[in-house]
Order: structure tokens, then sequence, then C-alpha cells
């Protein structure tokens, strides 16, 4: 037979119903009985015997000699973190960016948590006459930017102390009001920065959690003073919030 690269049509009945039981358990959230997995998937009783025998063998499910009932196995998380350790943020993310670029017109970036900074590692320009213009492996100072403000609320990083360098007149520079900041990002769940680190730079920022439940990117909005102001800045806030939860998801992480 000749190769094609893709994957063949037809497909193994029994496989298709091992895969509504571990479903139908899913779904559950619990533990369930042969008969009730088998009225649920609507597969036979006898026959989600034998399913479920064959899937305990393999760790997939576990049986509960007390109750009778099945429940999902360690085996699962087993795969689901080989599958995710395999995930590369960055691809992850990259249609996340395309889709802010097109529903904000700003410039979409993706940071990642550094030592001390937050890194950018990519980003998508905006098509406007009028750019913002990301670069890649610039860290995001973390008293001056939307980035930095998300590293320092969620990330594991310290407070900067003592006098903060002033970029431009609207810096924070008391290390008290950074922190009053820092604690607004954790109640809200997003950053912004106006004109901060740079005079005609406006930014928000929104972090991606990975399966551990630590911050694993942050995404990204800038535009110009100009056109990015509090009124834009604030209609950017909850697509960009959505996309970064939704990356989170991807990655594993919990609501």
């Amino acid at each position: 037979m000749a190769r094609t690269g893709k994957p063949a049509v037809r497909r193994v009945a029994a496989v298709e119903r091992s895969l509504r039981v571990l479903e139908a358990l899913a779904e559950a959230g619990g533990e369930l009985g042969t008969n009730e997995l088998a009225r649920r998937t609507g597969v036979n009783a006898s026959s989600v015997s034998r399913l479920l025998a064959t899937l305990a063998g393999g760790g997939y499910v576990e049986h509960d000699e007390e109750s009778g009932r099945y429940r999902l196995g360690l085996r699962l998380l087993q795969l689901g973190n080989v599958v995710l350790a395999g995930l590369d943020l960055r691809e992850l993310a990259r249609p996340h960016l395309e889709e802010l670029v097109e529903e904000t017109g700003e410039t979409a970036t993706l940071s990642v948590p550094g030592e001390r900074d937050a890194v950018t590692v990519d980003f998508v320009q905006s098509g406007a006459s009028v750019q913002s213009v990301a670069r890649l492996g610039r860290p995001s100072v973390g008293h001056a930017t939307a980035a930095g403000k998300v590293l320092l609320a969620f990330g594991e990083v310290p407070a900067p102390s003592g006098r903060l360098e002033r970029f431009t007149p609207r810096t924070i520079t008391d290390p008290r009001k950074l922190a009053a900041a820092v604690e607004r990002v954790r109640d809200q769940g997003w950053a912004e920065a106006a004109g901060e680190r740079e005079r005609d730079l406006n930014a928000v920022a929104a972090p991606i959690f990975g399966l551990d439940g630590l911050l694993a990117g942050i995404l990204g909005l800038q535009g110009p003073e100009g056109r990015f102001d509090r009124e834009a800045r604030r209609r950017a806030v909850e697509p960009l919030v959505a996309h970064a939860q939704t990356v989170s998801k991807a990655l594993g992480s919990a609501p």
C-alpha cells in the first residue's frame, strides 16, 4: 500500500468504544459503575466490562473494590504530562497574537519570565501606519511596563527595592506606590502602563499560567499614546485576558 503521510481513514471500533468509556468517566468527574457506563456510552454492559478490564490493566482506569466502580487512572495523567512538556508556548500563543492584532489594531507581544524582568520572545506587528515597534529579547522593566508589573504580581521575582529608575515623568519611582500598583494587578488580573517607560507608548498585559499554576508567559498589547489611550486600553482588556486564559488552558492550567 502506498504511503500518503496521512492517518488511515478506517477506525478500530473497539478503540472508539474505549475512548467513549474514558470520556464518560471524565465527564462524570468521579466514579461510575459498569451499568451506568453502559447507559452513558450506548455500549452493552458485557462489552463495557471487558473494556474496563483492559483499561485497568494498563492503568488508564482504576477499580474500587469496595464500591465496584471505576475512575480514571494515573496513567492518563502521566501521558498528559508528556504532551504538555512538548508544547511550545510560542507555537500555542502565535495564533492568539495574530487574532489580538486583528481585534485591536495594536501590536501584540508574548513575553516569558526572566530572572529579573520579563523578556519578549515573540510579537505580531500592528498594521497601522503609526506603530509601536516590539523587539525580541527586550526586557520589560518591572516598575515601568505592563508586562513587568504582571511578572511582579504573579511571578517568582522579588520587588525592586530602593529608589527606582525614572524613564519618563510618569514612571513609578516610589517602592510603596509600586507595591500598591502590583496589588491592583493581582486583584484585577491584568496590568497597564501609560507612558511609563517611553513617553508615547502605552500597554496592557495579562498572565499566562502553566500546569503547575505558575506564571508561564505574558500576553501584551502596546500602541502609541494618540491611539491606544485609556478608553482603547479598556476595550482591549477583555479580549486580551480571554486569549491569555485560553493559552493557559491549552497549557493545562486550571481555570
